[in-house]
């Protein structure tokens, strides 16, 4: 992975648990927790389709995931015993598999922080393309319907 994301900033979309952001490559929830937690506190099931957490048996969210991902490489950690953060890999890695949602009809992007999500994701695709640039300051205008990314 590039440094793109630490120069560019990362888009979060905000929920009642904590907040959610992706990358074309990957989806990363933060859920922030009671300090103290230990990691027996928590389970997380992670599925190719769909993911439950749970935190001291109370059900934080579960749900079918917007989109695929690669269970084998997905992870979830904590950290600091205050924070509860899981890496789902996507299997689509491509500009215009923008998630709408991090569950089929949950947690959804509000329509401001969904266009800047796929302006960021568009940027990461050009910058994967032309490496030695630095594009994490640049901004794009383009038509992004139904969740795509614009091809640049």
């Amino acid at each position: 992975m590039s440094h793109f994301d630490e120069k560019a900033g990362v888009v979060t979309a905000n929920t009642p648990w904590g907040s959610w952001s992706q990358t074309i490559e990957e989806v990363v929830i933060n859920v922030p927790v009671e300090k103290g937690l230990r990691s027996r506190d928590v389970k997380c099931d992670i599925k190719p389709n769909a993911i439950s957490l749970s935190v001291r048996g109370k059900e934080i969210f579960k749900g079918h995931l917007y989109g695929t991902i690669l269970t084998t490489e997905s992870v979830w950690t904590l950290e600091d015993q205050q924070l509860v953060r899981v890496a789902l890999v996507k299997s689509n890695r491509e500009a215009k598999n923008c998630w709408k949602s991090l569950l089929k009809e949950q947690f959804e992007m509000d329509p401001w922080t969904l266009m800047q999500t796929e302006k960021k994701m568009a940027l990461e695709k050009f910058q994967r393309q032309h490496p030695g640039f630095d594009f994490s300051g640049a901004d794009i205008s383009g038509n992004y319907v139904d969740g795509g990314a614009p091809d640049i």
